[in-house]
């Protein structure tokens, strides 16, 4: 039986760069420094299909009327899998799957993308 992680509304998931353990002038820091700090980056591997939104004729009908069964709409993200991202940490959530730690966070707590042209340019 196969298992995918679904990632749902305005979220992604994120494979968080490598913690830092040192400083670049080989001071060594203390465990859980990196988590202390605001502002992290990692990959994005997985995205979810967006903001939902519905039919604006939806909106012009009564509240009591059964409402007809629609097909959920969505408005993409910008975020795209496999761009690069800087985002709020204190925003996200830290999750482990199959023995991997993510991140999940909002699209609202990315403040930046690096998109590349090449996926062989991936860092």
């Amino acid at each position: 039986m196969g298992r995918e992680l679904i990632i749902i509304g305005d979220r992604v998931l994120i494979k968080p760069d490598n913690q830092k353990e040192m400083t670049s002038s080989g001071l060594y820091l203390p465990q859980g420094t990196y988590e202390k700090e605001k502002v992290h980056s990692g990959r994005i591997i997985k995205v979810g299909p967006g903001i939902p939104v519905s039919e604006p004729a939806d909106l012009r009908d009564e509240p009591w009327k059964e409402a007809s069964p629609a097909e959920a709409r969505y408005v993409p993200l910008q975020a795209k899998v496999n761009d690069r991202v800087i985002f709020l940490r204190n925003s996200a959530v830290e999750i482990e799957y199959e023995d991997t730690k993510y991140v999940i966070a909002p699209q609202a707590a990315i403040l930046a993308l690096i998109r590349y042209d090449n996926p062989d340019d991936i860092i």
